[in-house]
């Protein structure tokens, strides 16, 4: 056993409840106050720090979580800032078999939240792969590929249509809701 294992164990066994609650000051669930604890906790105690007492250790605990929270608000930030630029700029729209796309689509596009609108946009009009559009938008691919299903399964409940798997290709069907286009029924 390491020399910092029984802290950590101490730590987390004694002063774990305690730092959850320190953490929901800061987010707005229990998961994420959670999730915040375990971040601040591993980043604790796989550094070189060490602890005389439980108390030291418990207040280093503290300020890594707040670290980690302004880390994920200020990232949180840029991704905002970054969406709402893309999504800001001026719909440059290829000439698509008829010339562009119908009005209807432009105006269900513009309903679609900045980051679903920029992933929709650059995956099936700018027909980007996952890996580029991913990395256009700093976004992780599985990020990327959330983004782009929810935004198409929401132009297809706006539109009354559900989109074949090759970019723009629509298909008329009965009016459905997202939660029924996103079951897939």
């Amino acid at each position: 056993m390491s020399r910092w294992e029984p802290m950590l164990e101490r730590v987390a066994h004694e002063r774990y409840p305690r730092l959850v609650a320190h953490a929901m000051l800061l987010v707005r669930s229990r998961e994420q106050a959670e999730d915040l604890v375990q971040e601040a906790l591993v980043s604790t105690f796989t550094g070189k720090a060490r602890f005389a007492s439980l108390a030291e250790a418990e207040q280093y605990v503290r300020r890594a979580i707040v670290s980690r929270f302004m880390d994920s608000a200020r990232k949180r930030g840029r991704e905002r800032a970054a969406y709402e630029r893309f999504a800001a700029r001026p719909a440059v729209v290829r000439d698509i078999a008829d010339g562009g796309l119908p009005g209807e689509v432009e105006a269900a596009l513009a309903g679609l939240p900045p980051q679903e609108r920029a992933c929709v946009v650059l995956r099936h009009v700018e027909d980007l792969s996952v890996r580029d559009t991913a990395a256009l938008l700093r976004l992780s691919e599985g990020a990327v590929k959330r983004y782009t299903s929810d935004g198409v399964a929401a132009l297809g409940a706006a539109l009354g249509t559900t989109v074949d798997e090759s970019p723009l290709v629509t298909v008329t069907t009965k009016k459905m809701t997202a939660k029924e286009v996103r079951r897939g029924a």
